[in-house]
């Protein structure tokens, strides 16, 4: 009954997908669903955009193996990514009426910015997306006995076919049914694992397992704690599915109150898988050899097929929803400011046709990713880390400051990005790498916008302020 139910919903997702592109006829369309999505649909998709195999598996396992400080960046990080994004970024980037985040990066600085955001963005993504079809192609295999490699396969094909058809208004469509689903789903199982008459004075926890703050005194502690907050929180700022989501709203209103009220969400629906691997690992003590098999062992032997068949559904939904958003939106800033200029390509047809075609070929290259590497959620949480160390300094000084100078934003990019590879991957020195690529990001602006400050100053007739 299981792997009908999921074929079913798999059929369905697809048959949103094909609807949703009767919607597509234009760029705006595929890329920002028209700018016309309501508050509950603009706030599903905004709160779908984490909502994945990471927080249902990922971090639910680390609470039960490290407690409440291993779980900072993911929900509470992400949380504040969100607000953040609603309360200060979302009216200013609605105004501007633009298609990518990379569309600000060269109304503020040139065009050379605009390929390097182009390229930092794009690429932080292909992991990111890998990790998703890896998780679909493990519920593949556990639901229908199919190998890693078919399992991918299949998800790959799927994914890319309702994004490619519908763009943005198939991940809007179906991120709306998704997250209806996720949220059905585990609340009910969260309701039948429960034991009503369990003493849970107890469950014998370890030292300090509900702690927000680190107990040591030690620079690094804190330092590392504070890398927790700002990874997801304010490296996935500037980070284009997010500005695609948001910027999907019909007005700016719902731009803002969308992405506040998605923050919220997702701190509470966040909280839920944390709470089921508790009570998996403290209350019934499943024992697993892997922590991420904790909930759905849980599923799989304590509640009955029904309510299996609503996990495994939530499960999907979550997956599919991150994966389709993340896959939309590498393609569109391929597409539009990568392809577009290099191409000078003018015909909307044209352009829209391009576009999809970028979707295939990010979907490609994840899949591949995803067939080759072993490692691959060591990438899916480095993508925010990129974003942060070499897009974030550019787009705060974009925004708020009153002079932009190419070379400065150019060489903040670069260097926060280069000390920050250098520092985590060759290094690996023991101050944190985050914020050593930080520093140096912002440092570089800082310094170089001086200098080109003192030079146009002095040279009024040549300025290079933009």
């Amino acid at each position: 009954m299981l792997p009908f139910f999921i074929l079913l919903y798999l059929c369905v997702s697809i048959a949103i997908g094909l609807y949703a592109s009767r919607r597509v006829k234009s760029r705006e369309d595929f890329m920002l669903a028209g700018r016309s999505l309501p508050l509950s649909m603009a706030t599903f998709t905004v709160f779908a955009t984490w909502f994945g195999s990471e927080t249902l598996l990922g971090a639910s396992a680390t609470f039960a193996d490290e407690g409440l400080l291993g779980v900072i960046e993911d929900p509470f990080g992400a949380t504040l990514c969100l607000i953040l994004v609603g309360l200060f970024f979302a009216r200013y980037f609605y105004r501007l009426n633009l298609l990518t985040l990379s569309d600000f990066y060269r109304e503020k600085f040139g065009k050379k910015t605009e390929i390097v955001s182009a390229v930092c963005m794009a690429v932080s993504f292909f992991g990111w997306i890998a990790g998703q079809l890896i998780a679909l192609g493990v519920i593949l295999h556990t639901v229908w006995g199919l190998s890693m490699l078919q399992g991918i396969l299949i998800s790959t094909a799927i994914v890319t076919v309702y994004t490619l058809a519908g763009g943005m208004w198939s991940v809007a469509m179906t991120d709306f049914v998704q997250t209806i689903c996720i949220i059905a789903g585990i609340i009910m199982v969260a309701w039948f694992v429960t034991p009503t008459d369990y003493n849970w004075q107890s469950i014998a926890l370890p030292e300090h397992f509900f702690d927000f703050t680190p107990k040591e005194k030690s620079l690094n502690s804190w330092l590392n704690y504070l890398c927790a907050w700002i990874t997801l929180g304010l490296g996935s700022i500037p980070s284009q599915d997010i500005f695609q989501r948001v910027m999907s709203s019909k007005n700016e209103k719902v731009a803002v109150r969308s992405s506040v009220i998605a923050g919220l969400m997702y701190l509470v629906i966040g909280m839920i898988p944390l709470y089921l691997a508790f009570v998996a690992k403290y209350v019934w003590q499943i024992p697993a050899q892997d922590s991420q098999a904790l909930v759905t062992t849980l599923v799989m032997s304590k509640t009955p097929v029904f309510i299996q068949i609503l996990f495994f559904g939530a499960l999907m939904s979550a997956v599919l929803s991150t994966a389709s958003g993340a896959m939309l939106a590498p393609a569109s800033v391929i597409s539009n400011n990568l392809l577009k200029p290099l191409l000078a390509i003018r015909s909307e047809q044209r352009l829209l046709v391009m576009e999809r075609l970028s979707v295939f070929f990010v979907g490609t290259v994840s899949m591949l990713l995803a067939i080759s590497s072993n490692d691959i959620y060591e990438l899916v949480g480095e993508s925010s880390a990129i974003g942060l160390v070499s897009l974030f300094v550019p787009m705060l000084f974009g925004i708020y400051g009153k002079r932009h100078y190419a070379e400065a934003a150019l060489l903040s990019m670069i260097t926060g990005l280069l000390s920050y590879l250098f520092c985590e991957h060759f290094m690996h020195t023991e101050f944190p790498a985050l914020l050593i690529g930080l520093g140096c990001s912002l440092g570089s602006y800082c310094v170089v916008h001086w200098i080109m400050h003192v030079i146009n100053k002095n040279s009024p007739s040549k300025s290079k302020a933009i």
